[in-house]
Formats: structure tokens, C-alpha cells, sequence
């Protein structure tokens, strides 16, 4: 699909993966602008748009769930396509607390849905696109033989947050099929990548294992995930963005299934490596056990299992290799 040029909102542009493609999308598009809208919640920070020319990203903190305020910014800006990345996302915070997935994941994305109506459908006809950002999760979980989620498999979300997610989808879709909105949606696997919060195993495992503080592991450690750098993720986006078709979804994935104790061997091995290769860290990080000649390995906690976790996640991304030209 092709838009006028014009200036996006990002939502939860801030956050880890809104701030990749805040990046991503500056770099390959010279005349792009942004706007981007974010509430800075523990998930948001400032810092990760850091050298952003101010010129080409205009930063407004708030609330998707402000119709007033998003109505405002698509005619201000003359906007003609959204990015919806905010969201709450940590699973184990949407167990201790539902309500806040609830309210931001559900009702933020149906007050932006109604907001883009307003302007795109009633207010200024035209062409444009809204972008749903969503999650591998809402389709619950697989065993170890079962062949990976398609666009078309059921949705049986497992916990609170991939419940969320799921009805936000199932908004978007709605939608589009009852009133016309030009939307896509884009269901990816676990990300990992610069600005990621210590709370998602990656930079947790990094951080744990330099700080000499335990590694947790849930369960056996044997839940499957497929990995997916962020530079990846935010590709696809793009391309969904210029080739996908409205009201199509779209499985994006790294095709780079791993247990948890696989990606936990693979930082402590880095970690290991990396303090025998360089002397220096060793003072910057006396309490990591490789500054004393030992293994981050010795860190490792089994914990208990959260409640109804998922064994495995795996997506086809077929449709995306075929339709978007995702590679």
C-alpha cells in the first residue's frame, strides 16, 4: 500500500521495540517524520530516543486511551498511519495484576480504533493504515511435535496478558470488517535486542550473571520459544506497512526455536568467554563469578513454574515470506 508522505504515530514509541522502529523506520525513509506517543511507564524511557533529531520526532506524553488527545495529534499532524505498539507485556505482572492489561491493552487499542475512525473514516477520507502490534501467545501453546502456528490456527491464549492481546486483536479485525478501517496486524515471537528491560530473560540473564545474582529458571527450563532480534521485527513491520493487505494478519518470527536453558547456556558461555578475552571487566564487575575464575553457571536457580505456562511457541511465517517479501 502506498501512502502519502506524511507523519506516523508511534505508540509506546519509548518502549523497546517502538524505539527500534522509531530508528528503523528514520533510517530508511529520509523524508519520514514521527510522532510519538507514549505515557513513560516503567516500559518507557526517554533516553531510548536519545540522538533522535528532534526535527523529524516530536514526543508527546500520554494516554492511548485519551480519544481527545489522539484525535488531536491525526489532525494536527495530518497523520495517515499508526504503529500500535503499547501495551502492557510482562506476563508474570499480568497474573499478580490483570486489570492494568486489561484497561491498556484492550480498552487503549479500541479508544485508538475509534480515534482513527473518526478522522480517517468520517472526518478526512483517504487513504491509511493502522498497524496492530501483537504477540505469538494469543495462540496458546504447542507440544514439541506439533507443526507451528499459521495465521489461521485457533486463538487459546493462556494467560491474562495473551488474553489481552487477543481480544485487542480481535478489535482490529472488527474494525476493519465493520467499518472499513485499513488495518493490519502483525503477530511476532519473543524479541530481544538493544533497549530491552531487565525483566525479559535476555538482558536478565546478562545483567543477573554481571551482577552475581541468581539465574532463575522457570520450571524444568525446557519451555520452547522462537527468538527474534528487534532489527528483524521492526523489518517486517515495515514491510507489512507497504505490502500487506488490510485486514490480513501476518506471523513474524526468527525461525530460531531455543529452551530457556539453551539461551541461558548461551549468555553464560558469552559472559564466560568474555572476561577471559578481557581483563578490564573483571573491575567492573567484581561480584560476576568469571571475575573470580568461575562459571555464571553456578547462578543457575530452578524455580517454580508460573501459573499455566506455555510450553512451546512457533510461527509459520510463510504467509509473511510469501506476501510481504520477509526474509
Amino acid at each position: 500500500m502506498t501512502l502519502p508522505t506524511s507523519t506516523m504515530l508511534i505508540t509506546g514509541g519509548a518502549g523497546f521495540i517502538g524505539a527500534n522502529f522509531v530508528r528503523a523506520l528514520l533510517a530508511k525513509d529520509p523524508h519520514a517524520n514521527v510522532v510519538v506517543l507514549d505515557s513513560l511507564t516503567y516500559a518507557g524511557n526517554l533516553m531510548n530516543l536519545e540522538g533522535i533529531s528532534t526535527e523529524r520526532c516530536t514526543f508527546v506524553r500520554g494516554d492511548i486511551r485519551d480519544t481527545s488527545l489522539v484525535c488531536g495529534l491525526l489532525r494536527k499532524h495530518a497523520i495517515r498511519s499508526l504503529v500500535h505498539f503499547a501495551a502492557e507485556s510482562h506476563v508474570d505482572r499480568s497474573i499478580l495484576g490483570p486489570d492494568l492489561f486489561i484497561e491498556t491493552n484492550i480498552v487503549g487499542t479500541h479508544s485508538l480504533l475509534k480515534s482513527a475512525r473518526l478522522v480517517w473514516l468520517e472526518e478526512q477520507p483517504g487513504a491509511h493504515r493502522f498497524h496492530h502490534v501483537s504477540t505469538d501467545e494469543v495462540y496458546g501453546s504447542l507440544e514439541l511435535r506439533d507443526a507451528p502456528f499459521t495465521e489461521s490456527s485457533p486463538v487459546r491464549p493462556s494467560s491474562p496478558y495473551a488474553a489481552s492481546k487477543a481480544a485487542s486483536d480481535h478489535l482490529v479485525r472488527a474494525y476493519h470488517e465493520t467499518f472499513g478501517l485499513d488495518a493490519v496486524i502483525t503477530n511476532c515471537t519473543n524479541n530481544y535486542g538493544p533497549y530491552q528491560l531487565p525483566e525479559k530473560l535476555v538482558p536478565l540473564l546478562i545483567v543477573n550473571c554481571l551482577l552475581g545474582e541468581r539465574l532463575p529458571v522457570y520450571g524444568d527450563g525446557l519451555h520452547v520459544r522462537d527468538w527474534l532480534h528487534v532489527d528483524d521485527h521492526c523489518n517486517a513491520i515495515l514491510l507489512a506497512l507497504d505490502r500487506g493487505v488490510a485486514g490480513e494478519t501476518y506471523n513474524i518470527g526468527g525461525e530460531n526455536e531455543r529452551t530457556s536453558l539453551e539461551i541461558l547456556r548461551l549468555v553464560v558461555s558469552e559472559i564466560d568467554h568474555a572476561f577471559e578475552r578481557d581483563a578490564t571487566l573483571t573491575q567492573r564487575y567484581p561480584n560476576c563469578p568469571a571475575a573470580k575464575g568461575k562459571s555464571c553457571a553456578e547462578l543457575v536457580a530452578f524455580v517454580r513454574d508460573r501459573p499455566g505456562a506455555d510450553r512451546r511457541y512457533a510461527l509459520d511465517i510463510t504467509k509473511a515470506r510469501t506476501e510481504l517479501h520477509y526474509n
